[in-house]
């Protein structure tokens, strides 16, 4: 046995097996315990099947000798993902999506024998602009007449949570970050909207299933459950697929998402910066990119259509809808919009504060774009510069960052509502304490404006 091997902090709750690095590679094990449903995913086709139409990842069988415990039946090797992100930072379709694919894997399942033993968001990851299910232990055999024991945790973890955010506010999908299991039915119910009690399918799925769950919090497992035909079982399944389907939140209100319509740039500035964004990602050659505060990602799609992996992150939820559904229409396999607050990243959260990783355990990755951000960050947010650069140097290696001066529009608009605190905000103090952790590679004026285009690299990662 491989005791060298390193667990994954938030792989330990399914007895059924785990995930571990060894090496630098990643490995599944599957555990003695789970291998009568193993080996029905694999030899019923399901595997095949759903593998086969990307939705589930693939994974090859390795060597049982670099097994973790006497408790192994299977070693397998997952394909590595790019970035693993979280139900927290995605936005409403994407949520939508991930959920759609949840109920059609049950689908395919039960016509194979099989069924979801659980359905947690975090079983899910965008890979090539698609959802795709990462936990290949999620299945077991279907024992015909059982009702679906994912039920409630895919309407804690898929339907209240989408309820909430089209009825309600965009910004409930946070809620996920302080409930990991999904949020409470009882909750969802009480926070969503009268109305929601004549919509059919949120009554039952949402209102009357949280008052069942109270109802029988302290009875016996046995009393719970009455035997469910498989017709049953996949009308139960259609229910909270239109359930799904007809919930619609559209992107609107946000200054944000209408960025580019109303920016002090003139199209030549844009296109001359779009152009000089290329050329410093062309002299790069970065193999993945961050784009914080990527807005609809106009910039990011700059990388991502240069097949780099590239996460567009932002803190607007509505920019984040627009820019990942035109990844959809476009069919864009390298660019991941998520939403997020780089003043208040993703923590580390559940059991010792590492089951769910933070966004800063991601990194540091190749390149980071930070392009009409700096200003947010010291003025808005009282991030003094110094700050700011180091933060950014342990971020990542390279970075593509551009200043904008006092004397633009964008930056009076944010001083025209508060005193200007901030002397050392100029070119000069800019340049001063972003070299102590950086070298500036590239300096470039952008045409039309009074804003530069730095090209930087980190000195704390230098040669690694």
């Amino acid at each position: 046995m491989k005791v060298e091997s390193t667990a994954l902090s938030g792989s330990f709750r399914d007895p059924s097996g785990f995930l571990f690095w060894d090496e630098n590679r990643l490995f599944r094990q599957v555990n003695e315990t789970y291998r009568e449903h193993y080996d029905q995913l694999i030899a019923s086709g399901l595997y095949e099947k759903l593998a086969g139409a990307g939705q589930l990842v693939e994974h090859e069988e390795c060597d049982l000798k670099l097994a973790c415990t006497a408790a192994a039946y299977k070693i397998i090797r997952p394909t590595l993902l790019p970035f693993i992100s979280y139900p927290y930072e995605w936005c409403f379709s994407q949520l939508k999506d991930a959920a759609l694919l949840t109920l059609a894997i049950q689908k395919t399942a039960l016509e194979y024998g099989m069924s979801l033993k659980d359905a947690s968001a975090f079983n899910v990851q965008f890979v090539h602009g698609r959802p795709l299910l990462i936990d290949t232990l999620s299945f077991e055999k279907y024992p015909h007449g059982r009702p679906w024991v994912a039920y409630r945790q895919f309407c804690q973890h898929f339907l209240a949570p989408l309820a909430l955010m089209a009825y309600r506010d965009i910004r409930l999908n946070q809620m996920s970050r302080l409930h990991l299991d999904g949020v409470p039915l009882d909750l969802a119910g009480s926070l969503l909207p009268a109305r929601t009690r004549i919509k059919f399918s949120l009554l039952s799925h949402i209102h009357l299933h949280a008052r069942s769950q109270k109802r029988y919090a302290d009875k016996p497992l046995r009393s719970k459950q009455r035997p469910m035909s498989r017709f049953a079982l996949l009308a139960l399944l259609n229910s909270l697929e239109n359930a799904v389907k007809k919930l619609h939140w559209r992107p609107s209100g946000s200054e944000w998402a209408e960025y580019y319509g109303h920016t002090n740039y003139s199209d030549q500035a844009l296109e001359f910066k779009k152009n000089l964004v290329a050329d410093f990602l062309q002299l790069l050659n970065p193999r993945h990119v961050w784009d914080i505060g990527a807005n609809t990602g106009v910039f990011s799609r700059l990388a991502s259509q240069r097949n780099i992996p590239t996460v567009a992150l932002d803190i607007d939820a509505a920019a984040v809808e627009k820019n990942y559904l035109q990844c959809r229409r476009s069919g864009d396999r390298f660019l991941l919009p998520l939403v997020g607050d780089i003043t208040n990243p993703s923590p580390g959260i559940g059991w010792e504060n590492d089951e769910r990783i933070s966004l800063l355990q991601r990194c540091p990755i190749d390149t980071v774009l930070a392009l009409a951000l700096v200003h947010h960050l010291a003025i808005a947010n009282n991030l003094p510069l110094a700050k700011i650069a180091d933060f950014l140097s342990r971020f990542c290696r390279n970075l593509i960052i551009e200043f904008i001066p006092k004397n633009d529009s964008q930056v009076r608009l944010l001083l025209a509502t508060r005193d200007d605190i901030f002397p050392d905000y100029h070119e000069c103090g800019f340049e001063k304490e972003f070299q102590r952790y950086f070298t500036i590679e590239r300096r470039e004026a952008i045409a039309q404006t009074d804003r530069i285009l730095y090209s930087m690299s980190s000195r704390v990662h230098a040669g690694k």
